[in-house]
């Protein structure tokens, strides 16, 4: 298998897809596309195979299947290798972690849109919008409550590490570099997620990479 990927210091849907190959267990090949550099306007508008994505990222060839979003790409994986891998094995618990990760793939646009990931960088003085705000508010509410109610069997959200950590973990990388205050149920989680080891190898590899996108550098 070859997942392309961009940045790693900027492209939280690339970590999400890099998240769910790691979560297989399945051996894969990691291919950078920086963001906007000459490769990535190649993909765009490259024929074949990489086509249906319109030059996004992340995407997943398998021998003849080409799987593009990051949700699709971690339910073909768990269709590949048990559906228990990524989702709890509760009925109920598995319910809201699907509903989660749903909401996370769908909403939440005011924090995306105020708050680009950015792994590197610490902001100062960052005031989220109202509309930011209720955002953040949702997501701890639902850390929350996944928490109290399926997170007895470990630190992450339902226990173990799964799909809802591993749509979440762009989200914590977000609020740790914009210092977004938290009680300290969450910050214990945000704690576990990153210092998961694969979240370090992320990490370092971000820390390692000489791209520079000016417009995600400052807060807007």
């Amino acid at each position: 298998m070859k997942l392309i990927i961009g940045n790693k210091n900027y492209s939280s849907w690339s970590l999400r897809g890099w998240l769910a190959a790691k979560q297989s267990g399945l051996s894969f090949e990691e291919i950078t596309v920086p963001m906007f550099g000459k490769q990535w306007y190649a993909l765009k508008s490259e024929d074949g195979g990489t086509q249906p994505s319109h030059g996004k990222v992340p995407i997943l060839w398998d021998e003849e299947a080409v799987v593009w979003d990051s949700l699709a790409i971690l339910e073909y994986l768990a269709d590949k290798v048990g559906r228990d891998r990524f989702w709890p094995k509760d009925a109920v618990a598995r319910g809201m972690a699907r509903s989660m990760v749903a909401e996370m793939h769908s909403s939440y646009h005011a924090l995306r849109g105020e708050c680009p990931m950015n792994v590197r960088k610490r902001f100062e003085g960052f005031t989220p919008s109202e509309a930011c705000r209720q955002d953040i508010l949702r997501i701890l509410g639902l850390w929350a409550e996944a928490r109290s109610r399926f997170g007895s069997g470990g630190p992450f959200l339902f226990g173990t590490f799964g799909a809802a950590d591993v749509y979440f973990a762009p989200v914590v990388s977000r609020f740790i570099s914009y210092q977004i205050p938290v009680p300290g149920f969450a910050a214990a989680y945000m704690q576990a997620v990153w210092e998961h080891e694969w979240l370090q190898t992320w990490i370092e590899a971000s820390d390692n990479e000489e791209w520079v996108i000016e417009q995600y550098e400052t807060i807007a």
